[in-house]
């Protein structure tokens, strides 16, 4: 009894030394992702300084829509209301919807007025386009007929202040960028929408730091300023708003250069930059998505949906990830309940000190989304939450389920010709 009992205490030593060393790692991860990440964690990253041009350049404004009835009344007519003093038009691309989008399109502009309307449908996408991209495709190719300057890319549930267009030119044209996006402030009223919501924001900040992203080969002729340090290959936007020069488009090809991309986004800000192109994004002030998430579930599906794809399919990303996640998020935690339950200080110190900074990090995302602070120390629970999606994105990647968009299957990415991909 005596020897079991010995050897069960250096096992249990030997866990907290671990325990220990790994606590110690987190902590440096974290002073690592604090100081040399881009200051992902920073939410002042906005519109960047801007001039109102001397001429407005036209605008045509795209928006993919499929089964969109419920969010409609919230967000259309805030696009048909944008005091734009330029030219401007809206085309909203009705892909396949049984929910009667296109006649209440057409039924809110009659009632709204405002900037003229144009409801399309594309017809059945051919075999090799992703997503919401075939209907992007045909809403492009009937603005061009209006030879606009720029095209303006947003989802169907954003709604718009008033100055919202006004103010992404003024931007670009300022700025010299060939893409100005804004991340929407997504809907964060049920419990938790609270819980995983800001997070998601924070995760994609994390992933693709803001200051990161601008940068790049101005045109001549063209103002430089804002968006980040140059030289960074780090490309991103947010697509449920997108500011696209029209000749930038065509240089890169887009939407045709990504048809099969799962996360179109940031496919789309990646084909500019490597077209030369300059890349801005930042948080919306003013730009907010209607769409509600109250369930669990909901959430998930809209992680779950690109979560693989970000990790391109990878396995062995895919296992580095969960590692990472476990490192990064999970062990603080697990550092001070074995620090206490062991009567090690240290180890307890070392995992609140890694908890305290993760924490810290998250505080200014939860100003941003007008969140209690008490959320922050529950940041390691809601990446947990994330984790699982993760992994889960996978399993029913290799099922064959391949990526989706409102209800509609798409082929594997696996399947896809190489030349196809997404950069």
């Amino acid at each position: 009894m005596g020897q079991t009992a010995h050897v069960s205490a250096d096992v249990w030593t030997s866990v907290v030394t671990v325990v220990t060393v790994v606590a110690a790692l987190s902590l440096a991860t974290w002073l690592w992702l604090l100081l040399a990440r881009g200051f992902f964690w920073r939410t002042d990253v906005r519109l960047p300084a801007r001039e109102e041009p001397d001429a407005w350049p036209s605008v045509c404004v795209v928006v993919p829509a499929r089964d969109e009835a419920a969010v409609l009344p919230a967000s259309l007519p805030s696009l048909l209301a944008q005091d734009y003093p330029g030219r401007a038009e809206v085309f909203l691309i009705d892909d396949g919807s049984t929910d009667g989008t296109g006649g209440l399109a057409c039924e809110l502009a009659r009632r709204h007025e405002g900037l003229p309307l144009t409801v399309a449908s594309p017809g059945e996408p051919p075999a090799g386009w992703t997503g919401k991209l075939w209907a992007v495709r045909h809403g492009i190719g009937l603005a061009r007929t209006r030879e606009p300057e720029y095209l303006l890319l947003t989802d169907a549930d954003i709604a718009h202040a008033p100055d919202s267009l006004r103010g992404l030119v003024s931007a670009a044209r300022t700025g010299g960028f060939d893409v100005v996006s804004q991340m929407a402030r997504l809907r964060v009223e049920s419990g938790w929408e609270r819980l995983v919501v800001p997070a998601f924001v924070y995760f994609f900040a994390q992933l693709y730091p803001f200051r990161w992203i601008g940068g790049g080969r101005a045109r001549s002729g063209d103002a430089r300023g804002g968006g980040g340090r140059k030289g960074r290959r780090t490309a991103a936007a947010a697509g449920g708003c997108v500011l696209l020069r029209a000749d930038a488009a065509e240089r890169a090809r887009i939407p045709d250069a990504i048809r099969h991309a799962v996360i179109d986004d940031v496919a789309l800000a990646r084909a500019v930059k490597g077209a030369g192109g300059r890349v801005w994004l930042g948080l919306a002030e003013r730009v907010d998505s209607v769409r509600p998430y109250p369930r669990l579930h909901d959430l998930w599906r809209m992680v779950s949906r690109s979560a693989y794809a970000q990790l391109r399919h990878n396995p062995l990303v895919l296992a580095g990830t969960v590692l990472g996640l476990a490192l990064v998020y999970l062990v603080p935690p697990a550092a001070v309940l074995v620090g206490l339950a062991a009567g090690q200080g240290p180890t307890a110190l070392l995992g609140a000190a890694a908890w305290l900074v993760m924490a810290g990090t998250y505080l200014p995302m939860l100003r941003y989304y007008r969140q209690p602070l008490w959320l922050a120390p529950l940041l390691p629970f809601t990446a947990f939450l994330y984790l699982l999606m993760t992994v889960d994105s996978a399993v029913q990647h290799y099922r064959g389920r391949g990526a989706a968009w409102k209800g509609r299957t798409y082929a594997r990415p696996d399947a896809v010709p190489e030349e196809g991909r997404a950069g």
